[in-house]
């Protein structure tokens, strides 16, 4: 067979072409006993070459894939796995309520892709809404598709506690942030603060006498996490230390984004949360993405968990030059 440069025993451990890379061993393999059958048995010679040559062009096959994929450098590597934040912006319990639907819409839309999720950390409101909360979710495409989320959702409308019905305008800030099982981020333990505390629940119940919960606080940025979903104190601080890890990639991958902005006419956003994305118009029932002036009516239905059409248009937008610039 012909050389190749690659060499697939160097990328089993690449998530694009692992698969490919254990067919590829397979083959070896049979192309081995192959060999070894012809050798030992002379009356096997003719099946066995006639396998060696099947064999050939089946890897001839997967190299070429192997190299297609590993030779792109627009291929990207999409995590099934990502933190969901969100958090309460300007707008006192209003904010923390849409803060809840925000959260609660991410969250139905999960279910209805059949992607698993569950809750790291939740502070809540008096109202029920969240000042703030963590939720991991776990699916096929599941960063590819929410990716476009991060940044700040603006809510218009009356709240029930208004006497007056005048329209309150509040804000809530959500992040996506992608769990690499490889990252570029490393952290010296020196820059860590650890600290551990009671879980929160219900009195009288052993959660709240064992202390399980885990605050991480990285120094040199100021950045903390907090995770209390598990029941041990190493399990919740393994889940910490995966946020704060997502947190710092999210921070470089922010900046590195707004640094290829000026060149890509198709960017939708540079990722930062502090960036404006969506209005929630209620009165009007209207719903517009600043990023490419376009809206959708029939807001119950979006909060609900149908946020396809959105997310498909905000893709596609991604995809070509028809990117407004932010407002």
């Amino acid at each position: 067979m012909a050389e190749h440069v690659i060499k697939p025993e160097e990328y089993a451990d690449d998530p694009r072409v692992s698969y490919l890379v254990v067919e590829w061993n397979r083959l070896t393999q049979a192309e081995k006993d192959a060999t070894e059958l012809m050798e030992v048995d002379p009356a096997m010679k003719e099946l066995a070459e006639k396998e060696l040559s099947d064999i050939e062009v089946q890897k001839d096959a997967l190299m070429k894939q192997m190299e297609s994929i590993i030779g792109n450098p627009n291929e990207r590597e999409w995590p099934n796995e990502i933190v969901l934040e969100v958090r309460a912006g300007v707008g006192g319990e209003e904010a923390t309520l849409f803060a809840g639907e925000l959260a609660s819409m991410y969250l139905r839309y999960a279910e209805n892709k059949g992607w698993k999720w569950k809750s790291l950390d939740e502070s809540r409101a008096a109202l029920g809404g969240f000042k703030e909360a963590q939720f991991e979710v776990k699916g096929v495409d599941c960063y590819r598709e929410l990716q476009y989320e991060t940044g700040v959702h603006r809510v218009q409308r009356v709240p029930a506690t208004e006497k007056q019905g005048r329209i309150h305008t509040s804000t809530a800030s959500v992040a996506i942030l992608p769990i690499y099982k490889r990252t570029k981020i490393e952290i010296n333990p020196s820059d860590l603060l650890i600290e551990t505390s009671r879980s929160g629940g219900a009195g009288g119940q052993n959660v709240n006498k064992v202390e399980t919960a885990v605050r991480i606080v990285h120094k040199p940025t100021g950045m903390d996490v907090r995770c209390t979903s598990e029941r041990s104190q190493a399990q919740n601080k393994e889940k910490a230390m995966m946020l704060l890890m997502s947190r710092l990639q999210q921070a470089q991958d922010e900046r590195e984004a707004r640094e290829r902005a000026a060149d890509r006419k198709s960017q939708v956003g540079t990722g930062d949360r502090s960036e404006k994305i969506r209005t929630y118009n209620f009165p009007q029932d209207r719903i517009t993405d600043h990023r490419i002036k376009e809206s959708w009516s029939n807001i119950p239905k979006i909060l609900a968990g149908d946020l396809g059409p959105i997310l498909e248009a905000l893709a596609k937008a991604d995809g070509g030059d028809a990117v407004a610039d932010e407002e």
